[in-house]
């Protein structure tokens, strides 16, 4: 399969319109049109349905769509890649990866500080789940990764080296307005009767062990694509939600979070491979350890 064919696709799907891609691709409507036809052929299935305002993907193009999009990015860092080693570049960029939450302020912040102390890096930052992260480090497409224990929890690989950070105790987040805002801890016997969402298994999971242990039953009536999803249906008032801690210095201001009595917690680790690590990647760990040292982080299985 040609990637010209796959950008064509994943144009068409951000502009939800054949022509408008043909617009911004300088291609004939006809072309477009002859290119996801050709790619539908390929693969055996529809890709995109038309509506009255223009065309959507179906099902099973929303999968390929999701994966095209990492692929087409995997592409274009190899072109950059064998570009900077022909214009001279002494290194490959510094590839880190890190959870929504952790992406959201912690590893930036930590990556500042490595900047100020060892000068000019190139780097780049790739959100993802712990699971898709830890695969991408054994792929070798990442150079350290910030992950998190959180259901299923991590392999075991001898591929990786992995070390603890810290724990992070995750917090309930509510609409601006909510009746338990500012109140102080609550227990999640209090929120039982609560629409939740959650965008995870991970996340989901541990909300339902957390108030199974309460006795209780969670109501995860609401599934969001992603975080900013997430908080949006918060915001709106549609659900609450489980959170992490961390992330509570870069939410939205039209919601609010609450401590939990006995919080549910999750391990925050670095991944890194074990074979032909990156320079920066050393200096990268220490800032991080470094950001997680003021709160006296514990091992796992204890509480702070």
């Amino acid at each position: 399969m040609e990637l010209t064919v796959w950008r064509t696709f994943v144009t068409v799907c951000r502009l939800g319109s054949l022509s408008a891609a043909a617009v911004e691709l300088n291609h004939t409507q006809s072309a477009v049109s002859r290119q996801i036809a050709g790619l539908e052929r390929q693969l055996g299935v529809s890709l995109i349905e038309r509506h009255a305002r223009g065309v959507r993907p179906t099902p099973a193009g929303e999968a390929f769509h999701h994966h095209a999009l990492a692929t087409l990015d995997e592409a274009d860092r190899a072109v950059r890649a064998a570009r900077d080693l022909r214009d001279g570049a002494s290194e490959r960029p510094l590839a880190v990866g890190a959870t929504p939450s952790l992406a959201a302020g912690i590893v930036p912040e930590a990556v500042r500080r490595m900047l100020e102390r060892a000068g000019p890096v190139r780097w780049s930052l790739f959100p993802g789940l712990s699971e898709q992260l830890h695969h991408r480090v054994t792929a070798g497409d990442l150079d350290v990764a910030v992950v998190t224990d959180a259901p299923p929890g991590l392999p075991n690989d001898p591929r990786v080296e992995r070390r603890f950070l810290g724990l992070d105790h995750m917090v309930v987040v509510l609409p601006a307005g909510h009746r338990r805002a500012g109140r102080g801890p609550v227990s999640i016997r209090t929120l039982a009767d609560e629409t939740g969402v959650e965008d995870n298994d991970g996340s989901a999971a541990l909300l339902r062990r957390h108030a199974a242990r309460a006795g209780v039953t969670a109501r995860v009536d609401l599934t969001a694509a992603d975080l900013p999803g997430k908080l949006a249906l918060v915001a709106t008032g549609h659900a609450i939600a489980l959170i992490p801690g961390l992330l509570t210095c870069a939410l939205r201001p039209d919601v609010t979070t609450a401590a939990l009595v006995d919080p549910p917690s999750r391990g925050i680790y670095t991944i890194t491979p074990r074979r032909a690590p990156h320079p920066s990647a050393a200096p990268l760990l220490d800032q991080l350890a470094t950001a997680f040292a003021p709160a006296g982080p514990t091992r796992p299985g204890t509480r702070t």
